[in-house]
């Protein structure tokens, strides 16, 4: 497989028998790459017609029909959309879907410890709706904050629907999270109840995330309440305060539970908690994001753009149908948890959610659950992908995995041997892989890959429909097939109200470089063959011999050595040349490091890009700095190696998104 060229195309059958095949054959085009071009332009140059559309065909339904689609009085940036609809992210999920699919799966859990669970999505609404009323009890109502701290539980489903069936709003945290990141994201968003659960296993190990919430809360000073699900149960003890701690109503109580939105069953069970019917420019979630600077970012998605932006992206780009089973490979903590639960609900599908990791207690884990749940849709980061090829062939090929048609990712940038791999002995050569960027901030994607268009290794095939996307160079000038900022020239249903209560900081990172345009922060090629390459973020650029280049280009160089598993590369200050290229290299298990491999690696990197690029020192680290959605924290790799030349460093920012911390001490150990 040549990263350079087109290495899976749809057949006719499949392009036409595809959502996005029947979406085009239904607006009079045909199911080829130039029945997309044309819709495409027409969602930019027409949004009324456009999401009118989108609306239609996903089925989403209105409490309150809106009047109209797109308002730019207050610019670009603050556009609001679906203006006078009233609209419940919950409904949508769940309550418009109970006539046909009650008894469907919902939900397919698989425990790090074994245990599994399926519920219905009779099941799900009935512990939505126990959750929305002690929610309620705690004083929860439209617009409170309520922050979630679990694993990806069946319960966590419910939790997150059933503060947005309140009208309330969700801040997810990651499960790994230690107490001062949580209180720090706490306390921002000023929560009045903690959602939590007494403790987790993750490897067979229990996570005591109890004690680690009542720390969060104590450093926050805003919580009232907290609410327990019990997942360990007698395996630990968790510390308890009676006058703040309540129980997460238990899954053994759903039958007293009534299923919205028939009337409530007599006795305890008590009145059903309609959905609130929220604008649809309501603030839905707080989802924070890791800054440059010492303070996460809270990205405020909405009821109306974020649900509908997931249900366009994950039905016209992953071919999603009703009574699929989607599994990702997530936490709720990264916009993928919320974007797997709203999305498969909301379309009708099944989410497979997965606690703990894909590689324990054996390597075959991860295939082990496809085969079992049958899943049809599995999306993996990229460095998943790296980790799980280091086990080798032999667990995927034990297992049946037939079942999938679709295969995702999104997260990184792509090297071609781990693309190639997950291409090739995951997917057998036949099933497409859809890549996906965007962000938290866009409510999914920017650019995507397609059911009718041919697949470029490591690329996308195009902009999302209703997705304005071009490269400019440093003059605002649009390039093709050259390094260059991307952004996106229109607003677009998904985009974020802004940071929460920090508007300022919002437009100075998103629009202050060119009036009216979203500056995304990502280098991208744009290729004459309509394809294109994320090519890492912008700030992570080098410049070299007065050439500029994503770091990619070197890293993926460097990864298709088969000795090296994965690798960071970064600009250093050179007395002479201005900067200099120094690489990071984490090796594969069976190779230690030595003076050769480095002359190796060095010479391969200078062979693939010329002798001015040659890197001025590679060294040999164990680990590799990442935020928990498995991106490379290379300004914190370059500050450590400016440390360790005995320079000043540089800014680290928000850390609280660092995975494990022990890789600084890594980057600083390496050789």
């Amino acid at each position: 497989m040549d990263e350079d060229r087109f290495w899976w195309r749809p057949d006719a059958e499949q392009a036409a028998s595809s959502r996005l095949g029947r979406l085009l054959r239904a607006c009079g085009l045909a199911p080829t790459v130039a029945g997309y071009a044309t819709l495409h332009a027409r969602s930019i140059a027409e949004p009324e017609t456009f999401w009118r559309l989108a609306v239609r065909e996903l089925g989403l339904e209105w409490l309150t029909p809106f009047s109209r689609v797109l308002d730019e009085a207050r610019g670009p940036a603050w556009a609001d959309f679906f203006s006078g609809g009233k609209i419940n992210a919950a409904h949508n999920a769940i309550d418009r879907w109970l006539g046909t699919r009650a008894d469907a799966a919902a939900v397919i859990w698989f425990g790090d410890d074994g245990d599994e669970r399926t519920w219905s999505l009779t099941d799900l609404a009935r512990e939505t709706e126990r959750g929305a009323r002690a929610l309620a009890a705690c004083g929860v109502g439209p617009g409170d904050r309520v922050a979630l701290f679990l694993p990806m539980l069946p319960e966590t489903a419910a939790a997150l629907l059933a503060i947005l069936r309140l009208g309330a709003i969700a801040v997810p945290c990651f499960s790994g999270y230690g107490a001062e990141a949580v209180a720090s994201r706490l306390a921002d968003a000023h929560a009045k109840v903690l959602i939590t659960t007494d403790a987790f296993p993750r490897r067979g190990r229990l996570v005591q995330a109890k004690a680690i919430a009542d720390a969060a809360a104590a450093l926050a000073g805003c919580v009232e309440h907290i609410l327990v699900v019990e997942r360990a149960g007698a395996a630990t003890q968790p510390p308890w305060n009676e006058a703040r701690d309540r129980p997460w109503p238990r899954a053994a109580d759903l039958a007293a539970a009534p299923v919205h939105p028939e009337s409530p069953a007599p006795g305890k069970a008590g009145p059903a908690v309609a959905c609130h019917p929220t604008a649809a420019s309501d603030p839905a979630l707080l989802m924070y994001t890791s800054g440059t600077t010492g303070r996460p970012k809270g990205v405020v998605a909405t009821h109306g753009g974020f649900p509908l932006k997931i249900a366009v992206d994950m039905a016209w780009c992953f071919d999603v149908e009703v009574g699929d089973r989607l599994l990702w490979v997530t936490d709720l903590g990264w916009v993928m948890g919320p974007w797997q639960i709203l999305g498969t609900l909301t379309l009708g599908a099944t989410m497979v959610l997965l606690e703990g990791t894909p590689d324990y207690p054996g390597p075959d884990r991860l295939w082990e659950i496809v085969e079992r749940a049958r899943v049809t849709h599995l999306g993996l980061a990229p460095t998943v992908v790296r980790a799980l090829r280091e086990k080798g062939e032999a667990p995927v090929r034990a297992h049946d995995l037939t079942s999938l048609r679709v295969l995702g990712s999104t997260g990184e940038a792509w090297n071609p041997e781990p693309y190639r791999w997950f291409a090739e002995v995951v997917g057998g050569g036949r099933l497409p892989i859809v890549n996906y960027s965007g962000g938290t901030e866009i409510g999914g994607g920017i650019l995507g890959c397609t059911m009718v268009h041919p697949l470029r290794a490591c690329g996308f095939s195009a902009p999302i429909l209703g997705i304005d996307a071009d490269v400019l160079d440093d003059e605002g000038r649009s390039l093709r097939s050259a390094v260059g900022e991307l952004v996106v020239r229109r607003p677009w249903p998904g985009m974020t109200r802004g940071f929460w209560q920090d508007p300022e900081r919002y437009e100075e990172t998103y629009w202050s470089r060119w009036p009216g345009l979203w500056v995304h922060g990502d280098f991208a090629r744009h290729f004459d063959d309509g394809s294109w390459t994320i090519e890492g973020r912008s700030d992570d650029t080098i410049k070299l011999a007065g050439k500029r280049l994503g770091p990619a280009e070197v890293e993926s160089l460097l990864t298709a050595d088969p000795a090296v598993l994965e690798a960071a590369a970064i600009e250093v200050p050179h007395e002479v040349k201005g900067g200099a290229l120094v690489c990071y290299v984490v090796l594969a298990a069976r190779y230690a490091p030595d003076e050769t491999l480095r002359a190796r690696l060095i010479k391969r990197v200078e062979q693939g890009l010329g002798r001015a690029m040659k890197p001025a020192g590679l060294l040999f680290t164990r680990a590799l700095p990442k935020t928990r959605n498995a991106k490379i924290m290379r300004r914190l790799i370059r500050a450590i190696h400016l440390e360790r030349d005995g320079g000043a460093g540089g800014p680290r920012g928000d850390l609280s998104s660092l995975e494990d911390h022990s890789t600084l001490d890594a980057v600083r150990n390496a050789t």
